[in-house]
């Protein structure tokens, strides 16, 4: 994979409060862009500027159409980074038994490919130090279904572990956000759906009315250690990514 400067991965470092060592730490990627598939669209023109914008994106469009209906057909598909089959959930009851709505259900596996394993593994990085103590989201779990990172149920509550995550303050912006990944649509959450709410612990409910899709959460408060609120809200995005 060729590297520059400017593919170089970046790490922090944060405390790791549950050994007993006080210099332990994790570490977390930084993110610095968000891509979808307009963006990478336009990487690919200026990279290659015999190749069509438009061509490229209706060409993506047509391949994930395809792939589309050939994963939710029972198909294992590679499509590009990845492969992507259908798992079952749920128990069966006797060699007879019918499938059951209430018990059972598909989910998406997604396996990276060789070519995606090693592009991560030898990637040059650069671990920056202890990162700037601020608002961050350590875990989120959907609890409904009780899986981590990963899911939002309409309707069902979540708890979010992090530091200096209080919701506090009342200027714009100020609370926790979902923001569709598709359409950028930010669904805020009603101070009264918020059960939690402590600097290292916010329990809250997912609005019932939440379509489909996927989502990521945002945090944005004034909350300070001291008895002074922050001048300006302090904003954190969660890099996982949950689905609906």
């Amino acid at each position: 994979m060729a590297t520059s400067d400017k593919s170089r991965v970046t790490v922090e470092l944060y405390d790791l409060t549950i050994t007993e060592r006080k210099d332990d730490r994790f570490g977390r990627v930084v993110t610095n862009n968000s891509l979808g598939i307009i963006d990478l669209v336009k990487k690919a023109v200026a990279h290659r500027t015999d190749l069509n914008p438009t061509t490229l994106q209706a060409s993506f469009d047509i391949l994930k159409e395809e792939a589309l209906d050939s994963i939710s057909s029972g198909a294992s598909v590679n499509f590009g980074l990845a492969y992507f089959s259908i798992g079952v959930n749920g128990i069966f009851i006797g060699d007879n038994a019918k499938w059951d709505s209430s018990i059972n259900s598909l989910s998406v596996r997604a396996t990276p490919t060789a070519e995606l394993r090693e592009a991560v593994k030898t990637a040059p990085v650069d671990v920056r130090g202890m990162a700037e103590v601020g608002t961050v989201i350590n875990s989120l779990t959907d609890v409904s279904s009780g899986e981590v990172n990963s899911r939002l149920t309409p309707g069902g509550g979540v708890n979010l572990v992090g530091s200096k995550i209080k919701i506090a303050g009342d200027k714009e912006g100020v609370g926790i956000s979902l923001i569709n990944q598709t359409t950028k649509e930010a669904t805020l959450i009603p101070v009264k759906s918020i059960l939690t709410n402590d600097p290292s612990k916010v329990t809250f409910i997912v609005p019932a009315t939440l379509t489909t899709g996927d989502y990521k959460i945002s945090i944005s408060t004034q909350f300070s250690t001291t008895n002074v609120l922050l001048n300006d809200p302090r904003t954190f995005i969660f890099d996982y990514l949950l689905n609906v």
